[in-house]
This record gives C-alpha cells, structure tokens and sequence, in this order.
C-alpha cells in the first residue's frame, strides 16, 4: 500500500513541477531564445501542426524514455514519466482542444475553466515576443477570475 501512496505521490509531484517548469521555460525560452519557434504558436495557423508542436513532441519523447526506462521494475522513472504524460494530456485538453480550438471547443461556464481562458487569450493578445503576461497554464492570476 505504502508503494501505492508513494506512486500516486510521484505522479501528482510531477505534475505540480511540470506546471512550474512549463511556466519558467514559457517566460524564460519561449518568450526568449527560443521565440523562433514559439512564435508560430502566437501566429495564424496555416495547418494542423505548428513548429512550436517540438516542444510538445520533445516532452513526450522524454515521458516515454523515462517510462521505458523504469518499466522492469517501475522504478521512480516510470511514474515520473507517467506524470508528465499525465501532464500532457492535461495541457493537450486545455490548451489545444478547450483554449485554441483544434478540434471542435467545448464549452463551459465553470469560473476556473473561463479564467483559464481569459488568461491565455491576453497571452496571445500579443503576436510579439514582448510585451506578454501569464505563461501558466493551470495556474493564473486572480485577476482573471472575475465574476
């Protein structure tokens, strides 16, 4: 049981750091050095995909290595890696199919979902590198949760 709990515990921590590392490398590299690829998610897509897409396909590769990796003895790597999957398909339902639309959006009237909303879109309210705010994704500020 002890196993359980900790397993559970790895994956919810993984989460909570891929959040906070997701928000730093966004403000810090995306908006920064990396701007070159980031900035066709802040341009009209002409497509399904994006450059900014290797972002997304460079953490998967990295969740199914850890997996593999830790998959004979599902080790710390193994749910590491299944946290950040976890994490993917969170941000994936968000950000691709709730926020941006690539499939048909559902919508809602839940408060934290709309500000979630409202914050993303002052991020993109700006198609340069600079000026931009709120680079989280599940975490916002209180501003947007307006009544």
């Amino acid at each position: 049981m002890d196993v359980i709990i900790i397993n559970i515990a790895t994956i919810l921590l993984t989460i909570v750091l891929m959040e906070t590392l997701s928000w730093a490398m966004h403000k810090y590299l995306f908006h920064g050095p990396l701007w070159f690829i980031h900035k066709t998610h802040h341009q009209q897509r002409h497509g399904w995909f994006e450059l900014n897409d290797l972002f997304s396909i460079g953490f998967a590769a990295l969740a199914l290595w850890l997996m593999w990796a830790g998959h004979i003895t599902l080790d710390y790597r193994f749910w590491i890696g299944t946290g950040i999957s976890t994490y993917g398909t969170i941000y994936f339902i968000f950000h691709d199919w709730f926020i941006h639309n690539r499939f048909k959006a559902f919508k809602s009237d839940n408060r934290y979902l709309s500000a979630i909303r409202r914050a993303h879109k002052i991020h993109h309210k700006s198609t340069a590198k600079n000026p931009s705010e709120e680079f989280g994704l599940l975490v916002v500020g209180r501003k947007w949760f307006r009544g």
